[in-house]
């Protein structure tokens, strides 16, 4: 006779239960669970090992949102890593609009952005920055935070580091940057900061944490000083600024 699966929901702490189940068993079964556990709890989660695909969909379907990878977790004895999933109380049921809407978000790709300013003064120099945490020069500007306008944050990110306020313009240049040295894959918008001029530096109470210094650079020093795919991200905006470029590139390469 053959065994049916079962599912097991345990009390982890004051109000968390933790739900598993196993292999085969249907998702409306353990969305059941989980439905029935939050009446006593006001969380339910799941630890899913990442190369269990089916285990990943039959959480996400019962309704637990994902919230992301706990690392070295023990199991059997060893160190593994573990997806969570979970449901609150609070979270609206998956059958609504909303609920299903931030189930989806919850475990749809996200990728990083960061928004850069291509500023250039009257002799058409770049304004590169020389950061305390890398060797090479870059544009102005940083990561885009959650919920933020990438043109925003391009004007944010100058204002904080330089203390110069500057309107950014239309966006110039699209870059895909491929996953490199411990860093995930990011999408870096290159925005038109217009031309200013070379004496915009006085002005500037530049962020000593993070910048050494920022000048405006010849295409010849842009060589020399920036890593080549912040160099080829460079030409290409600049090209794309007059037309002769193409508006996305890949590492700088169009």
């Amino acid at each position: 006779m053959t065994e049916q699966p079962t599912t097991t929901v345990t009390t982890v702490a004051v109000g968390v239960a933790r739900i598993s189940w196993d292999a085969g068993q249907p998702v409306e079964v353990v969305r059941h669970e989980v439905v029935a556990a939050l009446l006593d709890h006001a969380r339910v989660e799941a630890l899913i090992d990442p190369a269990d695909e089916a285990g990943q969909r039959v959480a996400t379907w019962s309704g637990m949102r994902r919230e992301g990878v706990m690392r070295g977790v023990t199991v059997d004895g060893e160190p593994a890593d573990r997806i969570v999933y979970a449901r609150l109380a609070s979270d609206l049921p998956a059958h609504e609009p909303e609920g299903f809407r931030a189930l989806l978000n919850s475990f749809l790709p996200r990728k990083r952005a960061i928004s850069q300013l291509l500023v250039r003064d009257e002799s058409a120099r770049v304004l590169l920055c020389q950061l305390t945490y890398k060797q090479d020069w870059d544009l102005p500007g940083g990561v885009v935070e959650v919920g933020e306008s990438p043109q925003v944050a391009a004007g944010r990110e100058v204002e904080e580091e330089l203390g110069l306020t500057l309107v950014p313009g239309p966006l110039l240049l699209t870059d895909w940057l491929p996953p490199w040295s411990g860093w995930d894959d990011a999408l870096c918008l290159v925005f038109d900061g217009g031309v200013r001029p070379a004496s915009l530096l006085e002005q500037m109470v530049r962020q000593e944490r993070e910048i050494r210094t920022a000048e405006f650079c010849t295409l010849e020093q842009v060589d020399e000083r920036c890593a080549d795919f912040t160099a080829r991200r460079v030409h290409s905006a600049l090209a794309s600024l007059d037309g002769r470029g193409a508006s996305y590139t890949e590492s700088g390469r169009a």
